[in-house]
């Protein structure tokens, strides 16, 4: 399986998201972001631990992190590698006894263990592929090339043809991620999935 590092790039919420917000990764050598709807709690935890807030009682994730230690095992790496129906899939990987073995989890769990153990986080090529967004730079780019494009194939300005529920989805999209609103984003990543594979 071929795998990107990723990095957090930030948590956001919005006060429409009813307690939600978004974690957000960022390709560690590219310009693609993953955003990933998370809890409250989750995104305190993640917070806390990138702040270097120290809470009175072990959290939940610091007993997690306990636990390994205690027992001797190391954890080498946190992988996000399924996208099914709208969920993420992780995996902490570890190692104890020698023996390589692995948890099924949440990625706000996984990560949010990560970032106290300082553990790299990975995600699958295929899940940053399908639900992976190119930050400004990268569209920017396109859509200079792509309008030259058509200067040169078309130097009569064309009538505005009526756009589809897809285009004006990746219309919202585009707005969404120069807004760095991750978390409208993701839900309209979400929609245009779906749209996709309703109409294949």
């Amino acid at each position: 399986m071929d795998l990107i590092q990723v990095d957090i790039i930030g948590l956001s919420t919005s006060p429409s998201s009813g307690g939600a917000y978004a974690l957000v990764l960022g390709e560690v050598d590219g310009n693609r972001r993953l955003p990933i709807i998370i809890g409250a709690f989750e995104a305190q935890a993640i917070a806390l631990e990138l702040e270097k807030i120290q809470p009175p009682r072990p959290m939940t994730h610091d007993l997690i992190r306990d636990l390994f230690d205690s027992v001797s095992a190391d954890v080498t790496d946190i992988l996000i590698d399924e996208l099914r129906e709208g969920t993420f899939f992780a995996k902490i990987r570890y190692i104890v006894g020698g023996a390589e073995a692995q948890l099924d989890c949440r990625p706000s769990d996984a990560v949010a263990l990560a970032v106290r153990v300082g553990a790299p986080i990975y995600v699958s090529v295929s899940v940053l592929d399908e639900a992976g967004i190119p930050t400004e730079e990268e569209e920017s780019l396109t859509s200079v090339e792509s309008s030259e494009t058509e200067v040169e194939a078309d130097p009569e300005p064309a009538e505005e043809q009526p756009r589809s529920p897809l285009e004006q989805l990746e219309e919202d999209l585009a707005g969404a991620i120069a807004d760095e609103d991750y978390e409208l984003a993701a839900k309209l990543r979400d929609d245009i999935t779906r749209l996709n594979s309703e109409q294949n």
